[in-house]
Parts: C-alpha cells; sequence; structure tokens
C-alpha cells in the first residue's frame, strides 16, 4: 500500500525517485513545439519582422565587405573571416572559444575601405571595382533631390500643404525669392492655355541616371514652394497625386452658360480606353539606368576622400558634409566630382535653411562643375539638368531657358532634354517654339508620348482643337512618363466636347478613377480635400445668409450702377477672353478679384462697393472675383469647370430676359431671377446658353467655401 502510494506521487517500487516519465516527456516537448510555432505566427501576423522591408534594403543597397565592417555586422565579426556567421554566433554564446589569431574591430575602429582593398585577392579587383561603381550609382539614386519647397493646385501637394501656383512662376524676372513670403496681394490673371512650372516639374525620364524627388520630398511640407509663413494646418491638397508633376492652369472665367441636353448622370464607364493602369504601370519591369560615370582620370585618385565625404551627405550631415567638398575643392580645384558634391551639398542646405541665397550659389556651383576640364559627360548632363530645375524654381525662367539650351547643344540626341526644352519655352509663354521643339521630336521619335501630349496642348491653345485631339489622346495612352496628368485629361475632355464627341465622360471618368478629378462633374484642379461638394447650394447651406439678404434688398441700387456704367463707359466691360465661347458677346465688368479691390473700377459703382465692403467672405476671397457680367443674344459658353473648390459663386439678376436664359450645373438646369440669388459651385462643369432677344446682366460674387477655416482662407494662394 505504501508503495502505491510513493507511485502515485511520482516514485517507484523499488524506492528510488525517477526522472520525466515517457508521458510527461512527450507533453514537454509538445508544448515546446507549440510555443515555437505560434511564435513564428506571431512574428509574421504582427509583423515585428519586416521581411520585406529586409530583403528590399538587402537588394537595393548591396552592402559590400567594406560597409559590413564599417558599423553593420562586421562588429559583430568574432572569428576574423570578414563575416557574421554560424561559427561566430557560437563564439558569442559562450559555445566556442575565441581563436587567438581572430582580431576584431569596434565600430570606430574598423577597417577604412582601402586598407580592405589592400588586403583582397588579386582576383577580387575588377568586383570591388564592380562594388564601387554600384556604391557610386546608389549614391546619386538616394540623393534628395528636390524641385519645390512645398506645393499643390492643379496638383496640390501631400495633405496639408499646396504647391505653388503657376501664375507664381509665369514672372520671367530673375529676381523672385521662392523661400520668402510671396506678396499676397499680386494678382494673377487665370489662363485656360498658361503653363504652369512648379507643377510642370522636369519630365521624368527613363534614361535620367538620378531620381529628381523622392517620396519624402513630395511629402513633407517644409520642402515645397510657398509662404515660408504659411501655416501647415489647412493648406491645400490635390485631387491627384502628389509630385509636383505639370500642370496647366484651365479657364476660370465665369460660368454662367449652359444647354438644355442635360447629362445624365455620371455612371459612365471608361470602356475601349486603352491607357495602362497604375497597377500595370508598377507592374511593369523598371527601365535598367545607365550608370553614370562621374569620376574622370584624377578623380579615381582621390575616390576615397570623395567618398567620405558623400557618405556623410547622404547620411544627412550636410554641413559635415559642405566643409568636407569645400576642403577637397581647395585641395583639388580641377576636381569636377569634388565641385559637383559641394553644389549638392549647397542644394541640400538651401532647403534645409530655406534660404535663398545659398540656392543661388548651388545654381552658381553646378555651373562650375559642369565647365571645369575634363568633366566627365554625365556629371555635365546631371550638373547642367539640376541646375536648370534649380532655377525654374526661383523663377528664374530666362536662366533656365538658356540652360536648357546648352543642354541641347551638348546632347542633340537626347529628346528627354528637348522635351524638358520644349516645356522651358512653355513656361516662358513662347509656345510657338515649344511647338517647333516637340515637332523635331516627333520627326525622331514619333511615339514619344510626353511630346505629344504637350504637342497637342499647344494646338488646343491655338484653337486647333479637332487637331489636338489625336496627340492629347494618344500621349495619354502611351503611359508614358509625365503623361499621366490631370491638365491632359482635362484638355482632351474639353476638346472632344467641343467638338461632339461623347467619349469625353469616358476620359473625365478615367481622370477620376486615376485620382485627377474628384468625380466626373468636378474637375477643378486647386483643390483642398474633405470640402463639402454639391453643385447647388441654398443660402442657409452656405451660412451666407446676411450677404445673401444685402444683395437682394439692394438689388436694384447695383443695377442701376451696372447699367450706368454700360452707358457710359463701354471700355470697362472687357470681353471674355478665355476662349469660353462658342459664339456670341459676353463681357464682364470687375471690382474686386483675388481679394484685391479695383479702385478705379469702384468710381464707377461706389454704393455697390461700399455695400460690399462689410463683408469680408467676398472682399476677401483670394480665389475669386466680384464682377458684373452682361451676355448678348446668341451666346454660347462651352462646358466647363472653375479651377478650385475652394470658392462658391453668387449670380443676382439684374436685366434677366423672360425666356432664353439658362445654366446648367452638373445635370440640373436653373434660370435667373431678377433680385434674387442663385448659389453654385463652379468647379463643377457648367455651361451657359443667351437665346434671348435682349442682353442679361448679372452680377456675381465669388465667396469662400463655407468650411475652409480662417487659417485656411489667409493661407491659401490667390487665383
Amino acid at each position: 500500500m505504501a508503495e502505491d502510494k510513493e507511485a502515485k506521487h511520482g516514485g517507484h517500487k523499488n524506492g528510488r525517485r525517477g526522472g520525466i516519465s515517457g508521458g510527461s516527456f512527450f507533453t514537454w516537448f509538445m508544448v515546446i513545439a507549440l510555443l515555437g510555432v505560434w511564435t513564428s505566427v506571431a512574428i509574421v501576423w504582427f509583423d515585428l519582422v519586416d521581411y520585406e522591408e529586409v530583403l528590399a534594403k538587402a537588394k537595393d543597397f548591396r552592402y559590400n565587405l567594406s560597409e559590413v565592417l564599417q558599423g553593420k555586422l562586421g562588429v559583430y565579426d568574432a572569428d576574423g573571416d570578414g563575416d557574421f556567421d554560424v561559427d561566430d554566433a557560437k563564439v558569442l554564446l559562450g559555445l566556442k572559444e575565441r581563436s587567438t589569431s581572430e582580431k576584431t574591430f569596434p565600430p570606430e575602429e574598423a577597417k577604412p575601405p582601402a586598407e580592405l582593398e589592400e588586403q583582397a585577392p588579386e582576383g577580387a579587383e575588377v568586383q570591388n571595382a564592380e562594388d564601387e561603381v554600384k556604391e557610386q550609382i546608389q549614391s546619386l539614386l538616394q540623393e534628395s533631390v528636390h524641385t519645390e519647397y512645398d506645393p499643390q493646385l492643379e496638383a496640390e501637394g501631400p495633405a496639408g500643404e499646396r504647391q505653388p501656383e503657376v501664375e507664381d512662376f509665369l514672372t520671367v524676372t530673375d529676381g523672385d525669392d521662392r523661400f520668402e513670403a510671396m506678396e499676397s496681394g499680386a494678382v494673377h490673371e487665370e489662363t485656360e492655355d498658361s503653363y504652369h512650372m512648379e507643377e510642370m516639374a522636369s519630365q521624368d525620364h527613363p534614361n535620367d541616371v538620378e531620381e529628381m524627388m523622392h517620396e519624402q520630398e513630395r511629402s513633407d511640407p517644409s520642402e515645397t514652394a510657398r509662404d515660408i509663413d504659411e501655416p501647415q494646418q489647412g493648406a491645400e491638397e490635390a485631387t491627384h497625386q502628389d509630385y509636383a508633376e505639370p500642370v496647366y492652369e484651365h479657364s476660370e472665367n465665369e460660368g454662367i452658360e449652359i444647354s438644355d441636353n442635360t447629362i445624365e448622370d455620371s455612371s459612365i464607364i471608361s470602356e475601349e480606353i486603352n491607357v495602362p493602369s497604375v497597377e500595370e504601370q508598377q507592374d511593369t519591369p523598371p527601365v535598367k539606368k545607365k550608370k553614370p560615370k562621374l569620376l574622370n582620370k584624377f578623380d579615381k585618385t582621390i575616390k576615397a576622400e570623395l567618398d567620405a565625404a558623400e557618405r556623410l551627405r547622404k547620411r544627412g550631415k550636410i554641413e559635415e558634409a559642405m566643409n568636407a567638398f569645400e576642403e577637397l575643392v581647395r585641395k583639388y580645384p580641377q576636381s569636377p566630382r569634388a565641385r559637383y558634391g559641394k553644389a549638392q551639398c549647397e542644394d541640400d542646405l538651401a532647403e534645409k535653411r530655406r534660404s535663398n541665397e545659398v540656392l543661388r550659389r548651388a545654381i552658381e556651383t553646378y555651373q562650375e562643375a559642369a565647365s571645369l576640364p575634363d568633366a566627365p559627360t554625365d556629371l555635365v548632363k546631371l550638373s547642367l539638368k539640376r541646375r536648370s530645375e534649380r532655377q525654374q524654381f526661383l523663377g528664374h525662367m530666362r536662366g533656365s531657358l538658356l540652360t536648357l539650351q546648352r543642354l541641347v547643344q551638348l546632347f542633340p540626341g537626347d529628346t528627354t532634354l528637348k522635351n524638358d526644352l520644349g516645356v522651358g519655352y512653355l513656361l516662358m509663354g513662347d509656345n510657338d517654339s515649344a511647338k517647333k521643339v516637340y515637332e523635331e521630336v516627333l520627326n525622331v521619335t514619333p511615339n514619344d508620348g510626353f511630346a505629344k501630349v504637350h504637342y497637342g496642348f499647344i494646338l488646343k491653345a491655338q484653337n486647333k482643337i479637332a487637331e489636338s485631339i489625336p496627340y492629347l489622346k494618344e500621349g495619354i495612352e502611351s503611359g508614358d512618363p509625365g503623361t499621366d496628368d490631370g491638365r491632359f485629361y482635362f484638355h482632351l475632355g474639353d476638346a472632344m466636347q467641343r467638338v461632339g464627341n461623347k467619349e469625353a465622360y469616358k476620359w473625365y471618368e478615367l481622370g477620376h478613377q486615376r485620382g485627377h478629378f474628384a468625380s466626373v462633374w468636378q474637375r477643378s484642379l486647386y483643390n483642398v480635400n474633405g470640402l463639402k461638394a454639391q453643385p447647388w447650394w441654398t443660402p442657409r447651406e452656405t451660412g451666407y445668409t446676411e450677404l445673401v439678404k444685402s444683395l437682394e434688398r439692394n438689388w436694384k441700387l447695383i443695377r442701376d450702377e451696372g447699367l450706368m456704367v454700360m452707358d457710359k463707359a463701354k471700355g470697362l466691360f472687357l470681353p471674355e477672353d478665355e476662349n469660353l465661347r462658342e459664339k456670341g458677346d459676353w463681357s464682364q465688368f470687375t471690382l474686386w478679384q483675388q481679394g484685391r479691390k479695383n479702385e478705379n473700377a469702384c468710381k464707377g459703382a461706389p454704393k455697390t462697393c461700399a455695400l460690399l465692403e462689410k463683408f469680408s467672405e467676398t472682399t476677401g476671397c483670394r480665389r475669386g472675383q466680384i464682377k458684373y457680367s452682361i451676355m448678348h443674344p446668341g451666346t454660347h459658353v462651352w462646358p466647363h469647370t472653375g479651377p478650385t473648390n475652394c470658392r462658391l459663386r453668387m449670380h443676382l439678376g439684374l436685366v434677366i430676359p423672360k425666356e432664353g436664359c439658362k445654366i446648367r450645373c452638373a445635370n440640373e438646369t436653373r434660370a435667373w431671377e431678377e433680385g434674387k440669388v442663385l448659389i453654385f459651385d463652379d468647379s463643377f462643369e457648367h455651361e451657359v446658353w443667351q437665346d434671348a432677344s435682349s442682353f442679361r446682366l448679372i452680377f456675381i460674387v465669388d465667396v469662400w467655401h463655407p468650411e475652409l477655416t480662417p487659417q485656411q482662407r489667409r493661407s491659401l494662394p490667390a487665383i
């Protein structure tokens, strides 16, 4: 009995205690196995280890032996064989003794690349040379090369920020300071056919050896060109991709014209449009970029010093890198690579400090690097391309154009440089020269999509509507870099509408699917995300009921002053000049433009101006206008959209014929009434007809979108 009792408590019948029974051993084995399995599941499920990132880094950076020993796994090289392997792990875990011949280097004593090269066997010299070239290329491909310090608009930038307005860059004077606060009162006329620079950003060339912008630069609000004092919160965002890609500013003039043939809701499918999807473009294997050769014979002899300075720059130690490259330039003034590195450091430092002065120095140093004797061809090209981009950023359009012209002279066979030159002419407003450039490109490379979309844009600006369509269409369908841009979808659809091609809405739908437009109907390009969007509004919905009441109470006073201006000074009513009319006569008399009062105009309508002074939501709306609009019989205004979703437009009827005048916004058509206010969002497609027997006079009052914060209203740039 005692023996049975003992056995129950884990003893043996022979009186001695035993180890774990067979059943217990199996139980513990299963517990440990399950723990291992669940640990593995947890690692994968909770992403404790980002294997894709590890593999990507291993693939992209290709760490060579010298990098490993300089602060990476080489720190744990316990057996001196130059890598970290199982034997090293055993030594570190105490399972193996360290060999007396082994020698380890703490991070700060890791052997420099030069020493490693000396120890490398002769057979590895070629491999080492290839590794050095790869490291050099990687250094270029990872450079922080940025084209803007903040933007928005036709491509408003990342959340909370806006990209610079196109008009900001149409200035040709070489004195703009892009890092300094922009003059808040600057008045820029929007035209349908103007070419915006910051949006423009250089074409993404397949043959470029540098990426001109990396993701961080596109998403960091501090890196874009805007008022440096502008608060980040509530700034503008683009309805399409962040990047500062080329964007045209389309017509923004009043759209009080419409057509009876209201279009059914936008459930239009973009069938039969053979444009590569974003996914397809991403799945396409990247074109292998040619390795840049940035070292001449002399620079190869000081490669170790150049590499050391470049590593500092890549690691973000800009000031230290600057000092290192300046010392190299002092020691080796004939070194193009040292001079180029100094220019890059100045470029980076300009962005960090938001300094125009430093950026000007960088522009000059890029020129010096390209002008040195024996400068490698690739270095010359990179230096001058970057110089041109930074000149454009500062608004130095003439200087940028000269740099681009020099590039084309040096590399006449490079069509991507010619495409850039065409853009340079567009930024100067020289469409004729740009047209010649793109004709040359298309003669040599007929399928160049970038040249096609720009050539189509120029044709449309020249009112060659039908002729522009195939170029815009084929250019977008090519899927070439720089062609998937909201402007091109906008102008292609607009051209198709004007020739009666119903396929226009398929392209608008595709543009919406690609993120260029908020919807098929709402196709503005300067947008703030998240604002309430609907074609028609009531006074109560806007919150501007007092303004509406004041306009309607005083409509006769406003009408009489408008009629007096018409009678006494017809020259003050200026014809609509944005190519929005299919036919007819349509003129306007402007009292406020972009938040600025026209003092001379208000002398003709003093009581109206005094009445409006009380309402800052309209007089302070820097993205709108206050104006009289007269339209004569027989006028039709094409379907079009305004440039921004940041405003609403009020129409006060002053002289309205009983029949024949109507306005469509999206798929709803309405008519004006004398003394009554209509409110609509002109970022939605709208159209107007005047088929009466006498003129129609209305008063247009733009107001800020009611959901914009006071901070946004202060910070958003004028349109």
